[in-house]
């Protein structure tokens, strides 16, 4: 068994190399330019949803308020009249710079939990690729499967999903580089 304290700098340089892989993709690479699609009339949606003040947040539309109201035909003519859409909303006045924290504070999380799981079930000297094998694999569903329920449940676009996931596979490989190289 490592401690997590003995692994505080493959944690850290793992989350850096995430950092400047992400930050290249996103930055740099044209990856992930179509994503997100733009409104037609864009600039008549946001003036028509401007008045109503709407707090960041996320929305579905229609929403019934209840399971009940959901089998209810005026429920249902409404979803079939459409559009059927889910929404999010984001803060007003976030700067880049405090997301570009907050991921590399996600990304020190991962990596935590890779080292966690690396930790109790291998010992000092273990070898690089099963290390790898180890922390790549948790660090691979934690960027990676969770995406997919939003392709499934919400419509998220499958071209966009599975970049994302090659991205979590990058991040992955870097990870599970990082702690074979520096495992103790």
């Amino acid at each position: 068994m490592v401690s997590l304290i003995a692994l505080w700098l493959p944690i850290l340089l793992s989350a850096v190399a995430v950092f400047i892989a992400s930050s290249i993709i996103h930055m740099v690479l044209p990856w992930h330019t179509n994503d997100f699609k733009k409104f037609p009339a864009e600039d008549a949606v946001l003036d028509a949803l401007r008045p109503f003040n709407v707090e960041p947040g996320q929305y579905v539309a229609p929403r019934p308020g209840s399971m009940k109201e959901m089998g209810s035909p005026e429920f249902q003519a409404k979803a079939k009249r459409g559009p059927r859409i889910m929404v999010t909303v984001l803060r007003q006045g976030d700067s880049i710079a405090k997301n570009l924290v907050q991921w590399f504070i996600y990304s020190i999380v991962v990596a935590a939990f890779a080292a966690y799981v690396a930790g109790i079930t291998l010992g000092t000297g273990a070898e690089y690729m099963t290390v790898f094998r180890i922390t790549s694999t948790v660090t691979f569903a934690a960027y990676a499967l969770a995406l997919w329920h939003n392709w499934i449940w919400y419509s998220a676009g499958f071209g966009a999903t599975v970049r994302q996931t090659i991205d979590g596979l990058v991040y992955a490989l870097l990870t599970g580089g990082v702690f074979g190289w520096l495992w103790p």
